[in-house]
């Protein structure tokens, strides 16, 4: 993500994520993977989504999950991609210019 300009902020899990989101600017992408402890991708997700101040950042569930009932779901809740580990950079690369966030 660095390689493609963007600034990059991490997180273990979904409550630390969240509590960084109010000590930043508004992001312009969410990169969440579904298995994270504490607070899953998907709650992470659902909260994001409950909350207006996001309307509109891109979300993408970057995950090893690869039942099609999961990629559903996170898509039902709001996700806007999904994509599948192991990836490659291209195909990441692919994603973002699907999301917009990359001309």
């Amino acid at each position: 993500m660095k390689e493609a300009g963007f600034e990059v902020v991490e997180a273990g899990h979904g409550k630390e994520a969240l509590a960084r989101l109010k000590e930043m600017a508004r992001p312009d992408l969410f990169l969440v993977d579904w298995n994270m402890p504490e607070m899953n991708g998907y709650d992470f997700l659902c909260a994001v989504r409950a909350d207006s101040t996001y309307d509109g950042v891109p979300l993408m569930m970057v995950t090893r999950e690869t039942e099609i009932a999961q990629m559903a779901r996170a898509l039902e809740a709001g996700a806007n991609e999904y994509i599948m580990k192991p990836f490659s950079k291209e195909a990441m690369l692919d994603k973002l210019v699907i999301l917009g966030v990359l001309p």
